[in-house]
């Protein structure tokens, strides 16, 4: 088990990518905190984690308030004795051309992506610090962390703002054994991505079938949707890395999308 006995605090992980890290954690024997913000989802996920013999709690959390993430983040330090490992995953969508977005619905975006990124950085490393064995924060970026896409000002800003966030805390953190990196999918179909198709159809004027494939998926190399097993497999892949010969850095999952 590559992960035996630390514990994972993951964001945004009663559903999608972060429920797929989280199960595929407790699999290699971690110990898993469900934050999310539906609280009724985090305890269910914890629950079916609980059934496999593996041990999760949930705890409710809008990573955009300092005292929620704290309070969660204390709350998961109390049952499990310590974080070693940070998921940063939290995350929405809204789509429209620059000039039709409000500023409330930037702020909104901004807020989620990169507020609640660094909220739960800084609640958590004082913990890793601490406790004198180093850890691992990891950032659910984007293709569009390196890329633009139409419609999605807000989100390619926040999405391009974690790896300056991730860089800064791989230098900060290596003098105390602390990773970051950002992995950076392309389109994978989780209930956000599901939201997008119909709204791009609307906005583009164009079908939804054609939105997969000549939108979403045309620059990829089988136009085959990213998986949430595909970046599950790469949020292993940094948590359990043993030094920092890899840190700071961002790997991109997207069938080719984006080839750096």
């Amino acid at each position: 088990m590559q992960l035996k006995d630390k514990v994972a605090f993951v964001t945004g992980s009663a559903s999608g990518i972060g429920k797929e890290i989280a199960l595929l954690y407790a699999k290699e024997g971690a110990r898993v905190v469900i934050a999310d913000l539906n609280k009724e989802a985090a305890d269910a996920t914890a629950a079916e984690i609980s059934a496999s013999g593996a041990q999760a709690i949930g705890v409710g959390v809008d990573v955009t308030s300092e005292e929620q993430v704290d309070a969660a983040v204390e709350a998961a330090a109390k049952a499990f004795g310590s974080i070693d490992i940070l998921v940063s995953n939290a995350g929405i969508q809204i789509v429209h051309p620059v000039e039709e977005f409000t500023f409330a619905e930037w702020k909104k975006m901004l807020a989620i992506h990169l507020d609640g990124a660094f909220l739960t950085t800084k609640a958590c490393l004082k913990h890793m610090y601490a406790q004198g064995r180093g850890g691992s924060v990891i950032y659910m970026g984007s293709v569009h962390s390196k890329e633009a896409s139409v419609m999605k000002a807000p989100y390619v800003t926040a999405k391009h703002g974690l790896i300056g966030l991730c860089k800064t805390v791989a230098k900060e953190g290596a003098k105390h054994g602390v990773r970051a990196n950002v992995i950076c999918p392309g389109f994978v179909r989780t209930p956000l991505v599901e939201k997008q198709i119909p709204e791009q159809a609307r906005n583009l004027g164009m079908s939804e079938e054609d939105v997969v494939k000549k939108v979403m998926l045309k620059d990829s190399v089988d136009g085959e949707f990213t998986t949430t097993d595909d970046v599950a497999r790469v949020a292993l892949l940094f948590a359990a890395f043993p030094t920092n010969a890899l840190t700071g850095q961002s790997m991109v999952v997207s069938h080719g999308w984006f080839m750096q």
